[in-house]
């Protein structure tokens, strides 16, 4: 897998576009706005085509520039059908500017996968943050794309419109059952891993709740 990253938007954004080298198919994790012309200049000049736009979860700094990105490239708009109505009729909060609808046309669900060329990312359901957070887990590579569910020292916050404290809690201790080694690339901040983060993932798990 060819990954490439930028960090975007009024709340520093993570977005991925990731790529199947052989294929050159690509799909983009959360098109915070101002994120297409970075994404089209790379496709364009990698020749790779976008297959697909991942929204780990609804909120706007995470789906900003989906529908500019899908009509520049074609490419189809999935989502966690419980956040479904978050893209197609967007509440932003605190937004600095007007979050433009979409539509999507895939559902990720739990057990799902998000294919691309030879690549396959197994969709996770983790709510929390929003009911329909998801992170994506490519086992092969060792790689998790965690949203706004998991950050470096910390958990997405469960007072914003969606989130739950208990939800977020079990999804937590459900990633503290990956591998240590598992490289962890979040919604917003530093990258990190399963390994550095165990310590007060397990007290979650073991607590069945968060402990701030």
């Amino acid at each position: 897998m060819e990954r490439l990253h930028r960090v975007l938007g009024p709340v520093a954004t993570n977005v991925h576009v990731l790529a199947d080298a052989r294929s050159r198919e690509a799909i983009a994790i959360d098109t915070a706005t101002p994120s297409l012309a970075w994404i089209a200049d790379e496709l364009a000049a990698r020749e790779w085509t976008l297959k697909l736009i991942v929204s780990t979860h609804g909120h706007w700094d995470h789906i900003g520039d989906n529908a500019a990105v899908a009509a520049h490239t074609g490419a189809d708009i999935a989502v966690h059908p419980l956040d479904r109505e978050r893209l197609t009729d967007p509440k932003p909060l605190w937004a600095p500017f007007e979050i433009v609808p979409s539509i999507p046309a895939i559902e990720l669900a739990e057990g799902g996968e998000v294919r691309f060329g030879e690549i396959r990312l197994a969709v996770l359901h983790t709510p929390g943050h929003t009911e329909g957070s998801v992170c994506l887990l490519d086992r092969d590579a060792g790689l998790l794309f965690s949203g706004d569910t998991l950050f470096a020292g910390s958990w997405g916050r469960v007072d914003l419109p969606g989130g739950d404290p208990a939800e977020m809690a079990a999804s937590l201790a459900r990633l503290s059952e990956l591998e240590d080694a598992i490289e962890v690339f979040p919604g917003h901040g530093n990258a990190t891993t399963i390994g550095r983060e165990r310590a007060w993932l397990e007290l979650v798990r073991d607590g069945g709740r968060l402990f701030a």
